[in-house]
């Protein structure tokens, strides 16, 4: 993604993606994060319930010491339409899948991740300790730093 915006603006470019890895899953859903159902036509907040629902399905009966998760992003800083122009950082957020949702806050898996540092699942951060903890955040604090550092 980063390279194609490149590509079309000459301008440096920003982009990102991430996903949830569940290790009782071979690191399922991964790529497919946003569409790890089954079904179609989903959307929004009953796409995120059918998610939640179908990996919930998954570990039915695992204890939490085979629930181990992560949500992971990875974001690409191209400089130019080359390989070696490109750079990548990477953030994770690790957890454990909970048994039951909890929480109401954030969205997709929030509520069936547990942050072990805190005990409370994603959706039960506030958005500081969200943004302290994410992926996302991670990643592009990382990428942010670089930045800096290349000044």
């Amino acid at each position: 993604k980063a390279v194609h915006y490149f590509q079309a603006t000459g301008l440096p470019t920003v982009a990102d993606d991430s996903g949830l890895e569940v290790d009782a899953l071979d690191g399922a859903p991964g790529v497919r994060t946003k569409r790890f159902a089954p079904g179609e036509d989903l959307e929004g907040e009953a796409r995120d319930l059918a998610n939640n629902e179908h990996l919930l399905e998954l570990l039915r009966g695992r204890p939490i010491s085979e629930r181990g998760a992560r949500y992971v992003c990875v974001a690409a800083l191209a400089l130019g339409a080359e390989a070696e122009a490109v750079a990548f950082f990477r953030g994770e957020a690790p957890g454990r899948v909970l048994e039951a949702p909890r929480g109401r806050g954030g969205f997709g898996y929030d509520p069936v991740i547990l942050d072990e540092v805190s005990g409370r699942s994603f959706a039960e951060l506030t958005s500081e300790e969200k943004n302290e903890r994410s992926h996302r955040g991670r990643a592009f604090r990382a990428l942010g730093e670089a930045l800096r550092r290349a000044r």
